[in-house]
């Protein structure tokens, strides 16, 4: 991110920051980026940004409401547009694979935060995105055994486990071979192989 202007709104403000700090965890390990790191990415004194958060808590409390909505937003646009549960479900899939390929700094920012053994405004804020994410695949789950597509014993938070824990087994592999875009190209088949795996019937 270039640098930014001096004089900005402060609802602008406020989101460059929560935008700086997301593209600074792309780079780096986000429990080492500090206000001095982020105030000089966005080529501001501390000072200057400590008018807008009075910490560095209060700045990650703000990406992690920023990521929520604009995740679960774009996800409840994609599973709304399909009138089947299971083609929704993929929809959800890859509507999250592409938003971490977009920002591939959000799954580190999660994982940071959920491994904090306080339990912080950032960490509660993930805790309610989880929430909140769940009662959308719950809702998948229960349609698609309403319409036969899925048994139904199937245990819904067992599979809601095993779709989180599926990409999330795609980010780290990403990780590993340094490449982001690998999460794109392998999630059609890794869904396909979560989809067998929770009995559906099509």
């Amino acid at each position: 991110m270039s640098k930014q202007r001096k004089h900005l709104p402060a609802d602008e403000r406020r989101m460059v920051t929560v935008k700086t700090v997301i593209e600074l965890a792309g780079e780096q390990n986000p429990s080492e980026i500090t206000t001095a790191a982020i105030a000089e990415r966005m080529g501001l004194t501390q000072g200057a940004l400590f008018r807008h958060f009075a910490t560095k808590d209060a700045v990650l409390e703000a990406v992690m409401e920023w990521l929520s909505d604009h995740l679960l937003s774009r996800i409840e646009k994609a599973i709304h547009s399909e009138i089947s549960p299971l083609a929704a479900l993929e929809r959800m899939f890859m509507t999250h694979v592409d938003f971490i390929t977009e920002y591939p700094g959000v799954p580190r920012l999660l994982f940071a935060e959920l491994q904090r053994s306080e339990n912080t405004a950032p960490k509660q804020a993930v805790q309610v995105h989880m929430r909140r994410y769940g009662e959308h695949l719950n809702h998948l789950f229960e349609r698609g055994k309403a319409s036969g597509l899925l048994d139904n014993d199937l245990d819904n938070e067992v599979a809601a486990i095993l779709f989180i824990g599926t990409i999330q087994g795609l980010v780290m592999q990403s990780l590993i071979a340094g490449d982001v875009n690998r999460i794109r190209a392998n999630a059609p088949k890794v869904f396909a192989g979560y989809r067998r795996s929770i009995g559906s019937r099509s």
